[in-house]
């Protein structure tokens, strides 16, 4: 008998009063015996949410990840739950966990690129699907004409705006700093070192993230982007740009099961 160890969502319109209606997820468990299936209703996510609230909290360390391209300048190291994403010749790397979550807490220590970092962006979202215009999306980004700044958005079903910058008080290459993302289905904390940096609370009538998302890390020449004034122009001088990542943690029990390409 296999009782599956995951959550899958399917989707459900409710009304919860005249004005507000979204999107309830629906969180099933899967048992199989043999070639026979069953699929038992646990609960909304605010059925869950309600019911035990650690299940957005309790994180474990991430084991696989994918990487979306150049796979030379991306390292991960399973055994240390490390990551190195290098920027150089060959361009950047992205990587991602091989599942979606609902809801959670995620969490890494990064020292971002030494040197001069002019029109980098380095960075931790989450994403229900990189390059889909219809993506929900939290973000951490750094920018790499400043490094003494980091950048918070989200996104909801492919609208942001939404930034606001907030000053670290350190320089983010200095060493390691840790960086956390608390998504559930009425809030978002943006968290470093421990400190809440940021705070967003679902309203009614108002679009929030709601879609299961990946966890993703990238380093990308952002120069293109406004002309130069967001991150910079990119100079090069001290390449190679390392990003380093470690201790990254994901709630296992919030993730569903979903392709990439859904």
């Amino acid at each position: 008998m296999d009782i599956g160890p995951f959550f899958t969502a399917i989707f459900l319109q409710t009304n919860e009063s005249p004005a507000r209606h979204r999107l309830d997820q629906v969180f099933l468990t899967k048992i199989q015996i043999g070639n026979l299936v069953n699929y038992s209703v646990i609960g909304t996510d605010r059925e869950i949410e309600m019911a035990d609230p650690t299940l957005h909290h309790e994180t474990h360390p991430i084991k696989q990840i994918a990487i979306d391209y150049t796979p030379e300048a991306c390292t991960h190291c399973p055994v240390s739950n490390s990551i190195t994403l290098t920027y150089d010749h060959r361009g950047g790397a992205r990587w991602r966990s091989t599942t979606r979550f609902l809801y959670g807490t995620f969490s890494s220590l990064i020292q971002c690129p030494q040197g001069n970092t002019s029109g980098l962006n380095f960075n931790i979202y989450l994403s229900s699907l990189e390059g889909d215009k219809s993506q929900d999306e939290i973000d951490f980004e750094f920018l790499g004409k400043d490094k003494t700044i980091v950048q918070t958005n989200y996104f909801t079903t492919g609208t942001g705006n939404r930034e606001q910058i907030h000053d670290l008080g350190f320089d983010c290459s200095d060493g390691f700093h840790e960086y956390v993302i608390k998504w559930s289905p009425n809030s978002i904390e943006w968290l470093i070192d421990g400190k809440v940096v940021r705070k967003e609370e679902r309203k009614d009538g108002v679009t929030f993230p709601e879609k299961p998302m990946f966890l993703y890390a990238s380093i990308w020449d952002a120069s293109c982007i406004d002309e130069g004034r967001w991150s910079g122009t990119y100079v090069g001088c001290d390449e190679p740009y390392v990003c380093l990542y470690k201790d990254i943690h994901v709630p296992l029990g919030t993730a569903v099961e979903c392709s990439s390409e859904s």
